[in-house]
């Protein structure tokens, strides 16, 4: 866990939080290449947060309109909403708990109801 919150620091996605107005937990699953990775519980933050009536388009809408065009990257599309800023009044809501301390996201983290990838804990890793 401190080797994947190390690598999320380093390149800014998370931060120290001070004071949290929730608090997840962090669970670390098997990934099924080998090796592991963090997860997030947003259920309950999922629950208090009213439902965005107008979500953030499908990548793969995003792919079909660059059709026709001569250059298109795959860099934005495997950052996905992890290029996506937090407000930095609602970081502080994504709050998780390692044995090392309380961090949040910076940018916006999978699992978010309002992310576009659900809210329980298998879309939050």
């Amino acid at each position: 866990m401190r080797t994947e919150v190390d690598k999320l620091k380093a390149i800014s996605f998370v931060r120290e939080a001070t004071y949290p107005v929730w608090l997840t937990n962090s669970v670390m699953v098997r990934k099924s290449k080998g090796g592991w990775r963090m997860c997030q519980d947003y259920t309950n933050l999922n629950k208090a947060c009213s439902k965005d009536s107008f979500p953030l388009p499908r990548i793969d809408q995003l792919v079909d309109v660059t059709t026709g065009h001569e250059l298109l990257s795959f860099m934005d599309a495997y950052s996905r909403y992890n290029q996506i800023f937090m407000n930095p009044a609602d970081s502080e809501h994504t709050t998780f708990i390692t044995d090392h301390g309380l961090y949040c996201y910076n940018v916006m983290p999978f699992g978010l109801k309002n992310g576009g990838e659900g809210g329980n804990i298998s879309k939050a890793c």
